[in-house]
């Protein structure tokens, strides 16, 4: 018998219940992974409270993991037993030591990335790849604005974008976490809670704007990213650490500069076989390079998800947080 975390209906961190069940055996084109490390995400928030509903109950959260293939089933050619993976996206299953996934969705980890580097980085780090370089394609001497700089994706994205030649503008809830969005290549600093953001945006950009915003917070902070843009600027929301936006107006959009405004997600970006691969081996190549470095900053044990999931809601956490099994 494996053990999870298994959720059988949506509510607090309490309804995380740590419990064992039968992963049995892959079928026709699936492997069976011993798991290693654990990604911990804020969209695994999402899916515990119901925001984003999962139909089928009780199951098991998770999109991020790496650890080893310890049992193939028919038709899987391009991974053999002992091979080291790491995974991102669909089919939630991830809180667990052991489980059954389609073998098109795992990308092999290379020696010199460790297991909880590799849960760490997956989601996060594909998460930044097509942020920067597919939704928009940041160039050198772009100003770009990302909200939560302090946290797991905003660290691996000022990392990235400082590496492109970028000028980085980052939102940060303290002190401490403007040093660490500092030390991670943030150029600017704005704390939230004290500073008006949009002044502090046409201050450093001479009243220009920034091309693009990246915001993961949502409801809170949506007027003001809008305030925050050039004229024909984009509008990235891709999170909602504080709420839903709960509409968008065309008029608005229209009226504040042709702004574009785009809500992408991961699986949709990496929904196809070679652009899966294609973000890992990017995100891979930048990680091995040195350019980026993933910080795992907060590790828990498995059966300790509830804890981990109530630091990651009250913003108790930064950089990147794993759970090991």
């Amino acid at each position: 018998m494996a053990n999870a975390i298994r959720i059988h209906t949506p509510g607090g961190a309490d309804v995380l219940q740590y419990e064992t069940y039968n992963s049995g055996h892959p079928g026709n084109g699936e492997v069976r992974l011993e798991q290693h490390a654990v990604g911990l995400n804020f969209i695994d928030v999402y899916h515990r409270t119901g925001l984003y509903p999962i139909a089928d109950k009780p199951f098991i959260p998770g999109l991020e993991a790496a650890g080893i293939v310890v049992e193939l089933g028919p038709g899987v050619s391009e991974l053999a037993v002992g091979d080291r993976v790491a995974y991102a996206g669909l089919p939630i299953g991830a809180y667990c030591d052991e489980r059954i996934i389609p073998a098109h969705r795992l990308v092999k980890l290379p020696d010199d990335i460790s297991f909880e580097t590799g849960a760490a980085m997956m989601l996060q780090g594909m998460t930044v790849q097509y942020l920067i370089r597919s939704t928009y394609h940041v160039k050198a001497g772009d100003t770009v604005l990302f909200h939560a700089a302090a946290g797991g994706v905003g660290a691996i994205a000022c990392q990235w974008l400082n590496h492109l030649g970028a000028t980085i503008i980052g939102t940060v809830g303290s002190e401490e976490k403007a040093k660490l969005a500092q030390q991670n290549g943030c150029h600017h600093t704005v704390l939230y809670r004290e500073e008006s953001l949009v002044e502090r945006v046409k201050e450093i950009t001479q009243g220009a704007g920034v091309p693009v915003v990246y915001d993961s917070v949502g409801k809170d902070t949506y007027e003001a990213s809008l305030d925050c843009l050039s004229p024909l600027g984009m509008m990235v929301n891709f999170g909602s650490a504080s709420g839903p936006v709960e509409s968008v107006s065309p008029t608005l959009l229209a009226g504040k500069g042709s702004l574009f405004f785009t809500r992408p997600t991961l699986m949709t970006y990496t929904a196809k076989r070679e652009d899966l691969l294609a973000s890992a081996n990017d995100l891979i190549s930048v990680i091995s390079s040195g350019a980026v470095k993933i910080s795992v900053n907060q590790t828990y044990e498995l059966k300790n998800a509830q804890q981990a999931h109530e630091d990651l809601e009250s913003r108790k956490t930064t950089g990147s947080t794993i759970l090991t099994v």
